[in-house]
Protein backbone atom coordinates (compact mmCIF):
# COMPACT_ATOMS: atom_id res chain seq x y z
CA UNK A 1 0.00 0.00 0.00
CA UNK A 2 2.96 2.31 0.58
CA UNK A 3 4.91 1.79 -2.66
CA UNK A 4 4.35 1.23 -6.36
CA UNK A 5 1.59 2.48 -8.64
CA UNK A 6 -1.62 3.21 -6.72
CA UNK A 7 -4.21 2.00 -9.26
CA UNK A 8 -3.02 -1.60 -9.79
CA UNK A 9 -2.32 -2.01 -6.07
CA UNK A 10 -5.77 -0.68 -5.19
CA UNK A 11 -7.46 -2.94 -7.73
CA UNK A 12 -5.58 -5.97 -6.34
CA UNK A 13 -6.80 -4.99 -2.87
CA UNK A 14 -10.35 -4.20 -3.96
CA UNK A 15 -11.32 -7.00 -6.32
CA UNK A 16 -11.39 -9.78 -3.68
CA UNK A 17 -13.28 -7.38 -1.44
CA UNK A 18 -15.81 -6.66 -4.20
CA UNK A 19 -16.24 -10.37 -4.85
CA UNK A 20 -16.62 -11.21 -1.17
CA UNK A 21 -19.09 -8.35 -0.65
CA UNK A 22 -21.03 -9.43 -3.73
CA UNK A 23 -21.11 -13.01 -2.46
CA UNK A 24 -22.30 -11.84 0.93
CA UNK A 25 -25.10 -9.88 -0.68
CA UNK A 26 -25.91 -12.74 -3.04
CA UNK A 27 -26.37 -15.01 -0.06
CA UNK A 28 -28.50 -12.38 1.68
CA UNK A 29 -30.44 -11.97 -1.56
CA UNK A 30 -31.00 -15.72 -1.48
CA UNK A 31 -32.66 -15.22 1.91
CA UNK A 32 -34.95 -12.56 0.49
CA UNK A 33 -35.65 -14.44 -2.76
CA UNK A 34 -36.47 -17.71 -1.00
CA UNK A 35 -38.80 -15.90 1.40
CA UNK A 36 -40.47 -13.84 -1.33
CA UNK A 37 -40.92 -16.73 -3.75
CA UNK A 38 -41.83 -19.51 -1.34
CA UNK A 39 -43.28 -17.78 1.74
CA UNK A 40 -45.12 -14.83 0.16
CA UNK A 41 -45.00 -11.03 0.06
CA UNK A 42 -45.89 -10.62 3.75
CA UNK A 43 -42.91 -12.73 4.78
CA UNK A 44 -40.74 -10.72 2.37
CA UNK A 45 -41.97 -7.48 3.94
CA UNK A 46 -41.36 -8.89 7.45
CA UNK A 47 -37.71 -9.60 6.69
CA UNK A 48 -37.29 -6.28 4.87
CA UNK A 49 -38.77 -4.26 7.75
CA UNK A 50 -36.10 -5.42 10.22
CA UNK A 51 -33.08 -3.77 8.61
CA UNK A 52 -33.13 -0.51 10.55
CA UNK A 53 -33.68 -2.26 13.89
CA UNK A 54 -30.65 -4.46 13.27
CA UNK A 55 -28.60 -1.46 12.11
CA UNK A 56 -29.49 0.66 15.15
CA UNK A 57 -28.37 -2.03 17.57
CA UNK A 58 -25.17 -3.19 15.86
CA UNK A 59 -23.83 -0.02 14.21
CA UNK A 60 -22.19 1.27 17.39
CA UNK A 61 -19.83 -1.70 17.43
CA UNK A 62 -19.43 -1.74 13.64
CA UNK A 63 -18.13 1.82 14.00
CA UNK A 64 -15.56 0.61 16.53
CA UNK A 65 -14.36 -1.97 14.00
CA UNK A 66 -13.46 0.99 11.74
CA UNK A 67 -11.23 2.18 14.57
CA UNK A 68 -9.59 -1.27 14.65
CA UNK A 69 -8.96 -1.08 10.89
CA UNK A 70 -7.34 2.35 11.10
CA UNK A 71 -5.14 1.46 14.08
CA UNK A 72 -3.96 -1.87 12.65
CA UNK A 73 -3.18 -0.19 9.31
CA UNK A 74 -1.23 2.58 11.00
CA UNK A 75 0.85 0.32 13.23
CA UNK A 76 1.44 -2.15 10.42
CA UNK A 77 2.66 0.64 8.13
CA UNK A 78 4.88 2.05 10.89
CA UNK A 79 6.17 -1.48 11.78
CA UNK A 80 5.27 -1.01 15.46
CA UNK A 81 4.76 -4.67 16.34
CA UNK A 82 4.05 -4.26 20.06
CA UNK A 83 1.22 -1.78 19.53
CA UNK A 84 -0.08 -3.84 16.59
CA UNK A 85 -0.26 -7.01 18.70
CA UNK A 86 -2.12 -5.19 21.47
CA UNK A 87 -4.59 -3.71 18.99
CA UNK A 88 -5.39 -7.12 17.48
CA UNK A 89 -6.08 -8.77 20.84
CA UNK A 90 -8.04 -5.81 22.20
CA UNK A 91 -10.19 -5.79 19.05
CA UNK A 92 -11.04 -9.51 19.20
CA UNK A 93 -11.79 -9.32 22.92
CA UNK A 94 -14.06 -6.36 22.29
CA UNK A 95 -15.86 -8.27 19.52
CA UNK A 96 -16.71 -11.10 21.95
CA UNK A 97 -18.03 -8.71 24.59
CA UNK A 98 -20.03 -6.64 22.09
CA UNK A 99 -21.63 -9.77 20.59
CA UNK A 100 -22.92 -10.89 23.99
CA UNK A 101 -24.27 -7.41 24.76
CA UNK A 102 -26.03 -7.20 21.39
CA UNK A 103 -27.71 -10.57 21.85
CA UNK A 104 -29.30 -9.40 25.11
CA UNK A 105 -30.30 -6.02 23.69
CA UNK A 106 -31.74 -7.58 20.54
CA UNK A 107 -33.86 -10.09 22.39
CA UNK A 108 -35.23 -7.43 24.74
CA UNK A 109 -35.78 -4.49 22.37
CA UNK A 110 -36.66 -5.92 18.95
CA UNK A 111 -40.45 -6.00 19.22
CA UNK A 112 -40.81 -2.59 20.96
CA UNK A 113 -38.64 -1.02 18.27
CA UNK A 114 -40.69 -2.64 15.49
CA UNK A 115 -43.81 -1.14 17.05
CA UNK A 116 -42.08 2.23 17.34
CA UNK A 117 -41.49 2.41 13.59
CA UNK A 118 -45.09 1.31 12.94
CA UNK A 119 -44.38 -1.98 11.21
CA UNK A 120 -47.74 -3.14 9.75
CA UNK A 121 -49.58 -5.36 12.24
CA UNK A 122 -49.94 -8.22 9.77
CA UNK A 123 -46.15 -8.70 9.59
CA UNK A 124 -45.17 -7.65 13.13
CA UNK A 125 -45.01 -11.13 14.71
CA UNK A 126 -43.01 -12.55 11.80
CA UNK A 127 -40.54 -9.66 11.90
CA UNK A 128 -40.09 -10.08 15.67
CA UNK A 129 -39.50 -13.82 15.27
CA UNK A 130 -36.87 -13.20 12.60
CA UNK A 131 -35.01 -10.71 14.80
CA UNK A 132 -35.20 -12.94 17.88
CA UNK A 133 -33.34 -15.72 16.07
CA UNK A 134 -31.03 -13.40 14.14
CA UNK A 135 -29.64 -11.78 17.30
CA UNK A 136 -28.58 -15.16 18.70
CA UNK A 137 -25.73 -15.00 16.19
CA UNK A 138 -24.41 -11.58 17.21
CA UNK A 139 -21.15 -12.81 18.74
CA UNK A 140 -20.25 -14.53 15.47
CA UNK A 141 -21.32 -11.41 13.56
CA UNK A 142 -19.02 -9.16 15.60
CA UNK A 143 -16.06 -11.56 15.33
CA UNK A 144 -16.52 -11.55 11.55
CA UNK A 145 -16.57 -7.75 11.41
CA UNK A 146 -13.58 -7.12 13.68
CA UNK A 147 -11.57 -10.06 12.32
CA UNK A 148 -12.17 -9.03 8.71
CA UNK A 149 -11.21 -5.43 9.57
CA UNK A 150 -7.86 -6.67 10.92
CA UNK A 151 -7.14 -8.74 7.82
CA UNK A 152 -8.14 -5.92 5.45
CA UNK A 153 -5.91 -3.52 7.34
CA UNK A 154 -2.81 -5.56 6.44
CA UNK A 155 -3.91 -5.99 2.82
CA UNK A 156 -5.46 -9.47 3.04
CA UNK A 157 -8.84 -9.41 1.30
CA UNK A 158 -8.65 -12.86 -0.34
CA UNK A 159 -9.02 -15.19 2.63
CA UNK A 160 -12.13 -13.47 4.01
CA UNK A 161 -13.61 -13.96 0.53
CA UNK A 162 -12.90 -17.70 0.64
CA UNK A 163 -14.41 -18.07 4.11
CA UNK A 164 -17.47 -16.08 3.12
CA UNK A 165 -17.98 -18.23 0.05
CA UNK A 166 -18.06 -21.43 2.06
CA UNK A 167 -20.33 -19.94 4.73
CA UNK A 168 -22.61 -18.53 2.02
CA UNK A 169 -23.03 -21.90 0.32
CA UNK A 170 -24.10 -23.31 3.68
CA UNK A 171 -26.50 -20.38 4.12
CA UNK A 172 -28.22 -20.91 0.76
CA UNK A 173 -28.45 -24.67 1.27
CA UNK A 174 -30.02 -24.27 4.70
CA UNK A 175 -32.39 -21.58 3.36
CA UNK A 176 -33.77 -23.97 0.81
CA UNK A 177 -33.96 -26.79 3.35
CA UNK A 178 -35.60 -24.80 6.16
CA UNK A 179 -38.03 -22.72 4.07
CA UNK A 180 -39.04 -25.06 1.24
CA UNK A 181 -38.76 -28.48 2.91
CA UNK A 182 -39.46 -27.70 6.58
CA UNK A 183 -41.80 -24.71 5.89
CA UNK A 184 -40.10 -22.57 8.56
CA UNK A 185 -40.57 -19.27 6.63
CA UNK A 186 -38.79 -16.31 8.28
CA UNK A 187 -37.52 -18.47 11.16
CA UNK A 188 -35.73 -20.73 8.70
CA UNK A 189 -34.04 -17.79 6.98
CA UNK A 190 -32.84 -16.35 10.30
CA UNK A 191 -31.55 -19.72 11.52
CA UNK A 192 -29.63 -20.31 8.28
CA UNK A 193 -28.01 -16.87 8.65
CA UNK A 194 -26.92 -17.58 12.23
CA UNK A 195 -25.35 -20.94 11.31
CA UNK A 196 -23.45 -19.45 8.35
CA UNK A 197 -22.15 -16.55 10.47
CA UNK A 198 -20.83 -18.98 13.08
CA UNK A 199 -18.97 -20.90 10.38
CA UNK A 200 -17.44 -17.70 8.98
CA UNK A 201 -16.40 -16.49 12.45
CA UNK A 202 -14.69 -19.79 13.29
CA UNK A 203 -12.73 -19.70 10.04
CA UNK A 204 -11.58 -16.10 10.62
CA UNK A 205 -10.44 -16.93 14.16
CA UNK A 206 -8.55 -19.97 12.89
CA UNK A 207 -6.92 -17.79 10.22
CA UNK A 208 -5.71 -15.25 12.81
CA UNK A 209 -4.41 -18.04 15.05
CA UNK A 210 -2.35 -19.44 12.14
CA UNK A 211 -0.88 -16.05 11.20
CA UNK A 212 2.77 -15.17 11.65
CA UNK A 213 4.04 -11.99 13.26
CA UNK A 214 2.27 -9.34 15.28
CA UNK A 215 -1.27 -9.97 13.99
CA UNK A 216 -1.23 -13.61 15.16
CA UNK A 217 -4.05 -14.30 17.63
CA UNK A 218 -2.93 -15.92 20.89
CA UNK A 219 -5.76 -16.69 23.30
CA UNK A 220 -3.38 -16.27 26.25
CA UNK A 221 -2.84 -12.64 25.26
CA UNK A 222 -6.53 -11.91 24.78
CA UNK A 223 -7.40 -8.94 26.96
CA UNK A 224 -8.29 -5.26 26.81
CA UNK A 225 -5.23 -3.01 26.67
CA UNK A 226 -6.45 0.35 28.04
CA UNK A 227 -4.24 2.50 25.80
CA UNK A 228 -5.27 0.65 22.64
CA UNK A 229 -8.92 0.70 23.67
CA UNK A 230 -8.79 4.47 24.20
CA UNK A 231 -7.24 4.94 20.75
CA UNK A 232 -9.72 2.57 19.14
CA UNK A 233 -12.64 4.38 20.75
CA UNK A 234 -11.28 7.83 19.88
CA UNK A 235 -11.18 6.83 16.20
CA UNK A 236 -14.22 4.56 16.07
CA UNK A 237 -16.63 6.33 18.43
CA UNK A 238 -17.44 9.23 16.08
CA UNK A 239 -18.17 6.66 13.34
CA UNK A 240 -20.34 4.73 15.82
CA UNK A 241 -22.33 7.80 16.81
CA UNK A 242 -22.63 8.75 13.15
CA UNK A 243 -24.03 5.29 12.32
CA UNK A 244 -26.52 5.41 15.17
CA UNK A 245 -27.79 8.87 14.22
CA UNK A 246 -27.93 7.80 10.58
CA UNK A 247 -30.05 4.81 11.53
CA UNK A 248 -32.34 6.97 13.65
CA UNK A 249 -32.87 9.15 10.59
CA UNK A 250 -33.63 5.95 8.66
CA UNK A 251 -36.41 5.30 11.17
CA UNK A 252 -38.14 8.44 9.91
CA UNK A 253 -37.88 7.08 6.37
CA UNK A 254 -38.99 3.58 7.42
CA UNK A 255 -41.95 4.98 9.36
CA UNK A 256 -43.05 7.00 6.32
CA UNK A 257 -42.58 3.94 4.11
CA UNK A 258 -44.59 1.71 6.45
CA UNK A 259 -47.47 4.15 6.09
CA UNK A 260 -47.78 3.16 2.43
CA UNK A 261 -48.54 -0.48 3.35
CA UNK A 262 -46.87 -3.88 3.11
CA UNK A 263 -46.68 -3.75 -0.71
CA UNK A 264 -44.44 -0.67 -0.54
CA UNK A 265 -42.37 -2.30 2.22
CA UNK A 266 -41.91 -5.44 0.09
CA UNK A 267 -40.92 -3.35 -2.96
CA UNK A 268 -38.39 -1.44 -0.85
CA UNK A 269 -36.97 -4.70 0.55
CA UNK A 270 -36.41 -6.09 -2.95
CA UNK A 271 -35.25 -2.81 -4.51
CA UNK A 272 -32.84 -2.01 -1.68
CA UNK A 273 -31.41 -5.51 -1.90
CA UNK A 274 -30.70 -5.01 -5.60
CA UNK A 275 -29.14 -1.56 -5.05
CA UNK A 276 -26.98 -2.98 -2.27
CA UNK A 277 -24.97 -4.85 -4.92
CA UNK A 278 -23.97 -1.49 -6.38
CA UNK A 279 -23.26 0.16 -3.05
CA UNK A 280 -21.23 -2.76 -1.72
CA UNK A 281 -19.04 -2.79 -4.85
CA UNK A 282 -18.32 0.91 -4.39
CA UNK A 283 -17.80 0.32 -0.66
CA UNK A 284 -14.74 -1.81 -1.54
CA UNK A 285 -13.02 1.40 -2.66
CA UNK A 286 -14.05 3.13 0.56
CA UNK A 287 -12.31 0.30 2.42
CA UNK A 288 -9.32 0.55 0.07
CA UNK A 289 -8.94 4.31 0.52
CA UNK A 290 -9.33 3.97 4.30
CA UNK A 291 -6.63 1.27 4.58
CA UNK A 292 -4.24 2.78 2.00
CA UNK A 293 -4.46 6.22 3.58
CA UNK A 294 -3.95 4.87 7.10
CA UNK A 295 -0.89 2.82 6.13
CA UNK A 296 0.68 5.71 4.22
CA UNK A 297 0.09 8.03 7.17
CA UNK A 298 1.80 5.48 9.43
CA UNK A 299 4.72 5.13 6.99
CA UNK A 300 4.93 8.94 6.60
CA UNK A 301 4.21 8.71 2.85
CA UNK A 302 1.81 11.63 2.71
CA UNK A 303 2.81 12.34 -0.88
CA UNK A 304 0.73 9.29 -1.94
CA UNK A 305 -2.50 10.19 -0.14
CA UNK A 306 -3.88 12.51 -2.83
CA UNK A 307 -3.31 9.83 -5.47
CA UNK A 308 -5.05 7.28 -3.26
CA UNK A 309 -8.13 9.46 -2.81
CA UNK A 310 -8.58 10.37 -6.47
CA UNK A 311 -7.84 6.85 -7.66
CA UNK A 312 -10.45 5.47 -5.26
CA UNK A 313 -12.94 8.13 -6.36
CA UNK A 314 -12.47 7.28 -10.05
CA UNK A 315 -12.81 3.54 -9.41
CA UNK A 316 -15.96 3.97 -7.32
CA UNK A 317 -17.57 6.19 -9.95
CA UNK A 318 -16.76 3.77 -12.78
CA UNK A 319 -18.10 0.75 -10.92
CA UNK A 320 -21.21 2.63 -9.78
CA UNK A 321 -22.10 3.90 -13.25
CA UNK A 322 -21.62 0.51 -14.91
CA UNK A 323 -23.59 -1.49 -12.35
CA UNK A 324 -26.45 1.01 -12.03
CA UNK A 325 -26.85 1.02 -15.83
CA UNK A 326 -27.08 -2.78 -15.86
CA UNK A 327 -29.67 -2.80 -13.07
CA UNK A 328 -31.86 -0.19 -14.77
CA UNK A 329 -31.70 -1.99 -18.14
CA UNK A 330 -32.77 -5.30 -16.61
CA UNK A 331 -34.83 -3.92 -13.73
CA UNK A 332 -37.97 -5.96 -14.36
CA UNK A 333 -35.97 -9.19 -14.52
CA UNK A 334 -34.17 -8.45 -11.24
CA UNK A 335 -37.40 -7.50 -9.45
CA UNK A 336 -39.02 -10.66 -10.80
CA UNK A 337 -36.42 -12.74 -8.96
CA UNK A 338 -37.82 -11.54 -5.64
CA UNK A 339 -41.56 -11.62 -6.19
CA UNK A 340 -44.31 -12.56 -8.61
CA UNK A 341 -46.54 -9.66 -7.52
CA UNK A 342 -47.02 -7.13 -10.33
CA UNK A 343 -47.74 -4.34 -7.84
CA UNK A 344 -44.49 -4.98 -5.96
CA UNK A 345 -42.50 -5.16 -9.22
CA UNK A 346 -43.93 -1.87 -10.50
CA UNK A 347 -43.21 -0.08 -7.23
CA UNK A 348 -39.67 -1.42 -7.34
CA UNK A 349 -39.17 -0.17 -10.91
CA UNK A 350 -40.40 3.30 -9.92
CA UNK A 351 -37.88 3.29 -7.08
CA UNK A 352 -35.04 2.38 -9.47
CA UNK A 353 -35.69 5.41 -11.66
CA UNK A 354 -34.70 7.70 -8.80
CA UNK A 355 -32.44 5.83 -6.39
CA UNK A 356 -30.58 3.37 -8.64
CA UNK A 357 -29.86 6.05 -11.25
CA UNK A 358 -28.09 8.11 -8.59
CA UNK A 359 -26.26 5.34 -6.71
CA UNK A 360 -22.90 6.66 -7.92
CA UNK A 361 -23.28 9.66 -5.58
CA UNK A 362 -23.38 7.23 -2.65
CA UNK A 363 -20.03 5.77 -3.69
CA UNK A 364 -18.42 9.17 -4.17
CA UNK A 365 -19.35 10.34 -0.69
CA UNK A 366 -18.07 7.07 0.81
CA UNK A 367 -14.60 7.51 -0.71
CA UNK A 368 -14.21 11.06 0.57
CA UNK A 369 -15.30 10.00 4.06
CA UNK A 370 -12.82 7.09 3.91
CA UNK A 371 -9.96 9.42 3.03
CA UNK A 372 -10.73 11.71 5.97
CA UNK A 373 -10.92 8.78 8.39
CA UNK A 374 -7.69 7.31 7.07
CA UNK A 375 -5.98 10.64 7.72
CA UNK A 376 -6.98 10.30 11.37
CA UNK A 377 -9.85 12.78 11.25
CA UNK A 378 -12.55 10.77 12.96
CA UNK A 379 -14.88 13.54 14.16
CA UNK A 380 -15.00 15.67 11.00
CA UNK A 381 -16.42 13.00 8.62
CA UNK A 382 -18.92 11.98 11.28
CA UNK A 383 -20.16 15.56 11.58
CA UNK A 384 -20.47 15.88 7.80
CA UNK A 385 -22.45 12.63 7.54
CA UNK A 386 -24.72 13.53 10.44
CA UNK A 387 -25.45 16.93 8.89
CA UNK A 388 -26.48 15.17 5.72
CA UNK A 389 -28.48 12.25 7.07
CA UNK A 390 -29.94 13.85 10.18
CA UNK A 391 -30.09 17.45 9.05
CA UNK A 392 -30.89 17.57 5.35
CA UNK A 393 -32.84 14.30 5.24
CA UNK A 394 -34.94 14.76 8.39
CA UNK A 395 -35.81 18.35 7.48
CA UNK A 396 -36.83 17.13 4.05
CA UNK A 397 -39.03 14.42 5.55
CA UNK A 398 -40.64 16.68 8.14
CA UNK A 399 -41.54 19.26 5.50
CA UNK A 400 -42.89 16.56 3.17
CA UNK A 401 -45.04 15.02 5.91
CA UNK A 402 -46.77 18.38 6.45
CA UNK A 403 -47.61 18.96 2.78
CA UNK A 404 -50.05 16.48 1.27
CA UNK A 405 -48.75 16.84 -2.29
CA UNK A 406 -45.21 15.99 -1.15
CA UNK A 407 -46.12 13.09 1.13
CA UNK A 408 -45.36 10.48 -1.54
CA UNK A 409 -43.00 7.58 -2.20
CA UNK A 410 -41.23 9.71 -4.80
CA UNK A 411 -40.37 12.31 -2.16
CA UNK A 412 -39.04 9.57 0.09
CA UNK A 413 -36.78 8.22 -2.66
CA UNK A 414 -35.45 11.67 -3.61
CA UNK A 415 -34.06 12.18 -0.10
CA UNK A 416 -31.29 9.62 -0.69
CA UNK A 417 -29.45 11.14 -3.70
CA UNK A 418 -29.97 14.59 -2.19
CA UNK A 419 -28.13 13.55 0.98
CA UNK A 420 -25.37 11.68 -0.92
CA UNK A 421 -24.65 14.74 -3.03
CA UNK A 422 -24.58 17.03 0.01
CA UNK A 423 -22.12 14.79 1.91
CA UNK A 424 -19.82 14.46 -1.10
CA UNK A 425 -19.59 18.20 -1.71
CA UNK A 426 -19.06 19.16 1.94
CA UNK A 427 -16.75 16.18 2.54
CA UNK A 428 -14.60 17.06 -0.48
CA UNK A 429 -14.22 20.64 0.77
CA UNK A 430 -13.15 19.28 4.18
CA UNK A 431 -10.67 16.89 2.53
CA UNK A 432 -9.11 19.71 0.53
CA UNK A 433 -8.74 21.89 3.61
CA UNK A 434 -7.20 18.99 5.56
CA UNK A 435 -4.82 18.32 2.67
CA UNK A 436 -3.62 21.92 2.77
CA UNK A 437 -3.27 21.78 6.56
CA UNK A 438 -1.03 18.69 6.34
CA UNK A 439 0.85 20.29 3.43
CA UNK A 440 0.84 17.51 0.84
Amino acid sequence: MCSGAVLPNMLRFAYPLILSNMLQLAFHAADVIVVGRFAGDEALAAVGSTGNVVALLINFFIGLSIGANVLVSRYYGAKQDGELRETVHTSIYLSLISGAVLTVLGLCLSKPMLRLIKVPEEILDSAALYLGIYFLGMTANMVCNFGSAILRAVGDTKRPMYYLTLAGVVNVTLNLLFVIVFKMDVAGVALATVVSQCISALMILRCLMKEQGAIRLDWKLLKIEPDRLRQLISIGLPASIESILLTISNFFVQTMLNGFGSTAVAAEAAGANIDDFIHIAMDAFYQAVLSFTSQNMGANRRDRINKVMFTGLGCAMTVGLVLSSVVICFGEFFMGLYTTSEDVIQMGLNRMQIMTRNCVLGGMQLVVIGALRGMGRSVLPAVVSVLGYCGVRVCHMVIASQIEQLNTLRTLYITYPTVWGFIFVVGFICYWREKRRLNF
